[in-house]
């Protein structure tokens, strides 16, 4: 069983914790996710590898609890175990010297586009880097953005912190002044759907990471298949970046609604079982915590 080293509060609901498997921290790559289990009846979350620790043996993540399974690892505290923590998973990013590269994160997608930052930036990059939130406490990792970008440009939706705005008007700007010849967009679908047809008009290719059902995370499964080139692919294994000019968003997104019934059910279900700790016993867990965060949205 994994060992969680550390956890913090990062912002409302969104956590990063430190895992111990050395295994992982030794291969991973940027672009990189894991699959994990809180216990043995518990359900197979896949979340993007944030940052590693190879001296340690450690990796960090980040999530959002968006549903039982992620309040149930939210619930956990340092010292607390996983059942199962599986990876690296996927097809790592393709980092080389590209010249000028746009990075966009939006919201809890900042975590899984942080590694990419970094290492195209130690790869010689000029990095210009976009991240977007509804409020300045959902800015994530700003500073260790900042640390591997040539320019950060920040824009909230209140306006709280940087410009305001969409994370699309910060992308034409930069199309606008100077030549971009790749990008990345990581962040909620609807957002990656956009940038994509942004870069489209201005004719740079962006890679999107798609965070589709997970089961097994080796392909065999089928639930993460997606639409990509008007061809079937596995997120898993085939991914989970593609060019977003060629994904289905339609399909996808669709896709990704399909059990949101059942999820709040599972959701509200659970908060009534802990109660009378329930919300509270994972405030009160959280804070007393020093780490944690999802790539997928």
């Amino acid at each position: 069983m994994f060992k969680m080293t550390e956890k913090r509060k990062l912002a409302e609901k969104e956590y990063e914790i430190w895992v111990e498997a050395p295994r992982v921290a030794e291969k991973a790559k940027p672009g990189q996710f894991v699959i994990l289990r809180t216990t043995a009846f518990g359900e197979r979350i896949p979340l993007t590898i944030v940052k590693t620790d190879p001296l340690s043996g450690r990796v960090c993540l980040i999530f959002q609890v968006i549903g039982k399974s992620t309040a149930e690892l939210a619930a956990l505290n340092p010292n607390d175990r996983l059942q199962d923590f599986v990876g690296p998973l996927g097809m790592p990013s393709e980092i080389k010297n590209y010249g000028t590269v746009l990075l966009v994160g939006g919201g809890v997608g900042i975590a899984a586009l942080f590694p990419i930052v970094k290492g195209l930036k130690e790869a010689g990059n000029r990095v210009i880097t976009v991240l977007g939130a509804k409020t300045r406490e959902l800015v994530i990792l700003k500073e260790e953005c900042r640390a591997f970008s040539d320019q950060l440009i920040v824009m909230t939706d209140d306006g709280s912190d940087g410009n305001q705005g969409l994370v699309t008007a910060a992308m034409e700007d930069v199309f606008l002044r100077e030549t971009v010849d790749v990008a990345w967009a990581i962040g909620p679908s609807v957002m990656m759907k956009f940038a994509a047809k942004m870069a489209q008009n201005y004719d740079v290719p962006i890679y999107v990471s798609l965070n589709p059902i997970m089961i097994d995370g080796t392909g065999m499964c089928g639930g993460c298949r997606v639409t990509v080139a008007d061809s079937v692919k596995f997120a898993c294994v085939d991914g989970p970046e593609f060019l977003g000019t060629e994904v289905n968003w339609e399909e996808f997104i669709q896709r990704m609604k399909q059990y949101s019934r059942e999820e709040t059910d599972s959701y509200e279900a659970y908060i009534r079982q802990v109660n009378p700790f329930g919300e509270k016993k994972l405030q009160q867990n959280t804070d007393a915590g020093t780490g944690a965060g999802n790539p997928v949205e």
